[in-house]
């Protein structure tokens, strides 16, 4: 890999620590402190994505494996972790930053930057009395999900590598109290930027304006090419906005593909609306509004699937507050918000209409999209195995085709009503402008026949953890073609042994 070519603007541009202590602290005045990772003796590669490496110019592997385990790094790259601030489940916490990640730095290729970092290469000064390490378990699934939310077309963060450290991690997986012996393991991530809303909360709490503006400068110039940063008095407004508009996008795609994040702080937001820090995770089995896979979260659902457009609204908001000395209009950082809740569910309507293969929503469709959204809910049905049987010729639609959705049987009553909407989706079908292959192609593209399911996850993981990577390898198969349907083996619900299975259908923030 042409690790060479690995630079360090952010450090050449904003304050920082280079004293190297990892006690953990707090860290005034600085935006980043350099650490080095941790020594690991016997580090053995999973995987590395020759394609995305090779994409933001690294290139291919060679004798580099090492680089992706954050050992015997070359004397160019300075390693270093950022500190950061938040909401935690709608609470402030002060300072958090990098507890589990340390950055390589940077590399361009042709005027594009990409971000490196390790997460799990060992503690930072914002560990918070943690380890810094990561399990395989974890890592598994940020490496794999990652990589499926990219081919979904979902904003995420990607993944480079995944090795074993060959240590052992200790971790308490559901916090109670019995800690295990668990396989440590590093993930190589990418990203334009790994910059979150919290960045600009911890400088707007310490009342560091100037660095804040500095901070908003460097964002705009570096990641908002749309936004003319010159002699443009509105700019930050016009970041703002443009923010919204990336946030806005990330989370209705969310909801086509069927993810819930689990822990949406806002140290957990991306300035540039990428998916980031995946955790206590979880893809849409049974269709359940109130659903939240993290154990964390209970019994309050802040972050339960149907409140994710909501979240996003008040992080939004509180970033908002974060960068208000750099615009000081309460006034149109209100309407830009209050614009952002009305056009979330205009574009929420589109991202439906693109599912059920309309051309258009109509006035009627509202009533038509509710009445949708109860019957889900209240039969508990599969959503991506639910459109899936939606998506054929009118007159091939068969209520029959549906029970692969069912998670239970249903009553006389509600296969009723389950074939009274096939019927009335039938009808809307019909007033379609464009023909039926072309209704057909738009649910195609919009509906996966794919999607990366917890209890999958879970498989592969027990698998891994005894040396076995072949259903590891066989899902990073199926998820590069999500939209077709060449693994029917994995386009099924979830089996029914796995319904109250830790990993499965309840994970906490160590997942």
């Amino acid at each position: 890999m042409n690790l060479k070519n690995i630079t360090h603007n952010f450090t050449k541009v904003f304050p920082g620590d280079f004293s190297g202590n990892l006690m953990q602290r707090q860290t005034p005045d600085v935006l980043f402190s350099i650490v080095e990772p941790a020594d690991f003796d016997k580090t053995e590669l999973i995987d590395f994505n020759e394609e995305l490496s090779i994409e933001i110019g690294l290139g291919k592997l060679d004798n580099d494996k090492d680089f992706l385990a954050a050992q015997d790094l070359p004397d160019n790259i300075k390693t270093y972790a950022t500190a950061y601030a938040g909401h935690q489940f709608g609470n402030w916490a002060g300072q958090l930053g990098d507890g589990r990640a340390i950055y390589a730095g940077e590399i361009s290729n042709e005027n594009h930057q990409t971000e490196i970092q390790w997460k799990g290469a060992g503690a930072t000064p914002y560990s918070r009395h943690a380890d810094g390490r990561a399990v395989l378990r974890s890592s598994i699934r940020e490496y794999l999900m990652s990589e499926a939310m990219f081919h979904l077309g979902v904003p995420t963060t990607r993944a480079l590598g995944l090795s074993k450290t060959g240590e052992d991690v200790i971790r308490d997986i559901q916090y109670s109290g019995n800690p295990q012996k668990e396989q440590g393991a590093v993930v190589v991530r990418t990203a334009e930027s790994f910059l979150r809303f919290g960045h600009f909360e911890l400088l707007s709490a310490r009342n560091q304006t100037d660095l804040l503006k500095q901070l908003a400068d460097y964002t705009i110039e570096n990641f908002y090419p749309e936004i003319n940063s010159e002699n443009n008095p509105n700019k930050y407004i016009d970041w703002f906005q443009a923010v919204c508009n990336r946030t806005l996008k990330m989370i209705i795609d969310w909801y086509r593909v069927g993810f819930v994040h689990g822990v949406m702080n806002t140290d957990n937001m991306s300035i540039l609306g990428l998916t980031i820090d995946y955790g206590p995770f979880s893809m849409m089995d049974g269709y359940d509004l109130d659903f939240t896979p993290n154990t964390t979260d209970l019994p309050g659902k802040r972050y339960a699937f149907g409140k994710q457009g909501q979240i996003s609204h008040w992080n939004l908001a509180a970033f908002a507050n974060a960068i208000f000395p750099l615009i000081n209009d309460p006034e149109i950082l209100e309407k830009i918000l209050d614009d952002y809740g009305k056009r979330f569910w205009t574009e929420h309507d589109k991202m439906l209409a693109d599912k059920f293969g309309f051309d258009e929503v109509l006035p009627e469709d509202e009533r038509f999209f509710t009445e949708w959204q109860q019957l889900m809910q209240d039969l508990n049905l599969d959503q991506t195995l639910f459109f899936q049987s939606l998506e054929k010729p009118i007159s091939e639609i068969n209520i029959d085709d549906f029970s692969n959705s069912f998670y239970r049987n249903l009553s006389e009553n509600e296969l009723k009503r389950l074939s009274n909407f096939i019927e009335k989706y039938k009808e809307r079908r019909f007033k379609n402008k464009i023909s039926e292959t072309e209704s057909l192609e738009l649910m195609s593209k919009t509906n996966p026949k794919f999607t990366l399911r917890n209890y999958l996850l879970f498989e592969a993981i027990q698998d891994a953890e005894n040396a076995d990577y072949r259903l590891f390898f066989k899902l990073k198969e199926a998820l590069q073609n999500p939209y077709e349907n060449r693994f029917p083996e994995f386009n099924q619900k979830r089996p029914s042994k796995y319904d109250n299975q830790t990993g499965c259908s309840q994970l906490s923030c160590s997942s």
